[in-house]
């Protein structure tokens, strides 16, 4: 494959956007390609602001993503999704989740929480997929199974296949029991069956 692609996953800290990254990072090697990530975290102990950058294909020079370039924007937090899509290129797509963390930056009053995230997306002109990875992830029992519900999210919207994105992130959990590895396989799917209804219903 001679083309590169650009993902960005935005969100903030604690909610796994950089394990996430690393995962998908993992899986495009493991199809053969050259893969080059970068993360910038504002305080991401806290519940700062995060975005990781991904680039992989044949051969890829630098892990920055440019404006305008990124093929999907995967959003684990609403605003962070509305406040990164100029990085979107013309027929991107964003994945959002439509749980509200409200970042140290708002609650200190320094900045205002936008009132319709999603709204702002759609503005946009691009593809928007909105989904509730948070609520999914609680019915599971963990709200830590988000990150997997958004790797399922993404999962048909990569050059590889959904089966081998899933072999990546259950690897993480073979060491920590079965039962671990049976709840990321249903977070996954959930994922990946709630990104497939919200786009149906797009349709």
């Amino acid at each position: 494959m001679s083309a590169t692609t650009n993902i960005l996953v935005v969100g903030i800290g604690g909610q796994g956007v950089m394990t996430a990254t690393e995962i998908l990072a993992e899986a495009a090697i493991a199809m053969g390609h050259d893969a080059k990530k970068t993360e910038v975290a504002g305080m991401a102990q806290r519940g700062g602001v995060v975005s990781s950058h991904l680039r992989f294909g044949a051969k890829v020079l630098s892990p920055q993503i440019t404006p305008g370039t990124a093929d999907v924007l995967l959003g684990f937090e609403s605003a962070e999704a509305m406040r990164w899509q100029h990085m979107l290129k013309p027929g991107g797509i964003t994945l959002m989740n439509t749980a509200r963390l409200v970042p140290p930056v708002v609650e200190l009053g320094l900045f205002d929480y936008p009132a319709d995230p999603l709204a702002e997306v759609k503005k946009g002109g691009n593809r928007v997929v909105a989904f509730d990875a948070t609520t999914i992830a609680l019915e599971l029992g963990d709200i830590r199974l988000g990150n997997t519900v958004m790797l399922g999210a993404i999962a048909d919207h990569l050059p590889f296949s959904a089966d081998d994105l899933l072999a990546c992130v259950l690897k993480r959990f073979q060491k920590k029991g079965e039962k671990l590895v049976e709840l990321n396989r249903r977070a996954f799917a959930a994922g990946r069956a709630a990104v497939g209804a919200a786009a149906a219903a797009l349709a």
